[in-house]
This record gives C-alpha cells, structure tokens and sequence, in this order.
C-alpha cells in the first residue's frame, strides 16, 4: 500500500522500500508499464481523449504500418492528419504545400528520392522528419534538400506496438528542434522514452543493436531449419534459456523478411561487420573443432570483461522472466 502511489515516492525513497520488500526495481517498473499497457488496450471508445488545442497539419510520407501507427497516435491527441501514397504525388501542392510537419516513412531504398521530390513543395517553416531505421545519409539529404527545421526519428519497435508507453524513440537533431517540441512531447506524455544521439553514433550503435542481433537470430533459425530439427519436440526438453531463444528466433520469423533482411545489410557498414562476426564464429569453431581450451577461455574472459557492467541487471532481469 505504502508504493500504490509512485508519484508520490521519491526514487532514493522507492529503491529503498522495493530492497526491503526484496522486490526487483525492473520488476516493479514492469509491473507499472504492464498496468498501463492493459489500460490502452482495454480502454473503451467511450473514454475521451485529451485532445489538443492546437491541432497541426501533418502530412505522413507512405501507408505502411509504422506510419499508420503514427498516423493513429497524432489523430487521437487531435491532429490533422493526411496519408500521401505513392500515387498521391500529382496532388503533391495538396498534400505538402501547408503542412507544420511533415513525415516520411517510406523503405530506406526510396527515402532519398521522396525527400528530394517533396522538399520543392515545402514552406520554409515546414517541420521535416523520417522514421527510418538508418539515418546519416537521410538526415543529410533532409538538411540538404529542405531550410526549415529537421530533425531524424527512429522508433525502437515494431508496428504491432499499440502505444508508445514505455518505448525507446531515438532523436537525431538536425535544425530548428524546437519547431518538434509538441511533437516530442506527445510521445513523452503517450510514454515514450526520448533518446536523443547523433546520426552517426545511431547507425555505428544500430549495426550492434539491430543488425547483429537480427544476424545471429537468423543464422541461428536457418541453421536449425537446416538441421532439421523438431523445434516443438526440443521444447519440450529444453531449458527455460533455450526456450527464450526459441521464443526470439520464432518472433523473428513471424515478421516481414523485407524489414529484416534490410537492418541487416542495409548499409556498407553492416555488411562489413556482419563479415567480421562471421570471422569470429569461424575462429570460435576452429578452436572448439581442435579442443584449443586455452584459445576458448580466453575468448571467454575477454568477453566476461566486457560484459561485467550489466551483469547484475542481466540476471536479475533473465531470473524474473524464467521463474514468471
């Protein structure tokens, strides 16, 4: 009773009360964020929303789910909303010409070309943004191609997400920022977690958080397709670890290829260190094949190293969803 209510517990005061009733942190935050999360999505259509005093025109670049996704979000806080597809481009002056913001969400293949095409029907005061998962090369072409404010967006999930509560959204400044204050606003009040990052730190750190782990999760789906192995059969003895990994490899195969298969190899710099984690598992093979222990303990404490920072979470984190 004494946490029912954490607005009104300080942090120090809260981590204090959760060590004493011998309650993980993380647990206690997902319990929140799940509380929330099944409020969003039993809410009723009766409910009314707070809607905005100052609705914006937006123009939303591309029909995809991730922009009907954002589409959804901007309409229920009030905002004007407008979704220009591919065949739309004769009606351009319509869709572009008296836009606030502006958001392509096309494939990362076309968004030069789309940024180049609609920049001549923007007004100067336009604000121009992407959600695209590489965004160095389409962060410069908005600044190239548009004067008015810009800034990169990169959302953290996936378009079965129904909200943005307690989702990471990844900010590139470009220009202007401010002119995307309401914008960011509603994704922090809706629960979103702004994380703000270069455009060249983001795409050096996706390669890691994006492109590897889709990689091993792939490789590792293809190589027990490949084995022919009764996945459903090995679950049923299995450990609660592999079936975790089990869980992430099937999740994985459920999604479109297209979008995978694109964080993958999308740009040169993925491919390049796909190339060298490739030269890693072959050294890692070449010893175990040899029974080199010394060449894989010291891989090992390498590695253990490297990962002693978060060690603590990680189990924490690992033992709640294994004994949940």
């Amino acid at each position: 009773a004494a946490m029912a209510d954490s607005d009104e517990i300080d942090s120090k005061t809260l981590k204090t009360e959760l060590a004493r009733a011998g309650v993980p942190e993380f647990v206690w935050r997902s319990l929140l964020t799940s509380a929330a999360a099944a409020a969003t999505i039993t809410q009723s259509d009766e409910l009314t929303f707070s809607k905005t005093d100052s609705p914006k025109r937006v123009t939303l670049g591309g029909t995809g789910k991730m922009g009907l996704f954002f589409a959804d979000q901007l309409i229920d806080a009030g905002h004007r909303v407008k979704l220009m597809g591919r065949d739309d481009w004769q009606d351009a002056e319509v869709f572009l010409g008296n836009a606030d913001l502006v958001m392509v969400c096309v494939p990362t293949d076309q968004a030069v070309s789309v940024i180049e095409k609609a920049a001549p029907f923007l007004r100067q005061t336009t604000a121009l943004t992407d959600i695209i998962s590489i965004k160095a090369p389409i962060l410069e072409a908005m600044l190239t191609h548009h004067s008015g404010p810009v800034i990169g967006l990169h959302p953290m999930f996936g378009p079965g997400t129904r909200s943005f509560l307690s989702q990471n959204v990844v900010v590139c400044p470009g220009r202007k920022v401010s002119a995307f204050d309401w914008l960011l606003k509603l994704i922090e009040r809706n629960g979103g977690k702004l994380r703000t990052s270069s455009a060249t730190e983001h795409d050096r750190m996706m390669t890691t958080v994006q492109g590897i782990r889709h990689f091993m999760t792939f490789g590792l789906g293809v190589f027990l397709a490949t084995e022919d192995v009764d996945v459903a059969r090995s679950l049923e003895l299995s450990s609660p670890l592999y079936r975790l990994a089990i869980a992430t490899v099937s999740r994985f195969f459920a999604q479109s290829s297209s979008l995978s298969l694109e964080i993958m190899i999308g740009s040169e710099q993925s491919r390049r260190i796909l190339q060298r984690l490739s030269t890693t598992y072959a050294q890692l093979a070449s010893a175990a094949s040899c029974n080199d222990l010394e060449c894989l303990k010291s891989a090992f404490e390498t590695a253990h190293q490297t990962f002693q920072t978060v060690m603590p979470h990680s189990r924490q984190e690992t033992d709640y969803l294994i004994e949940s």
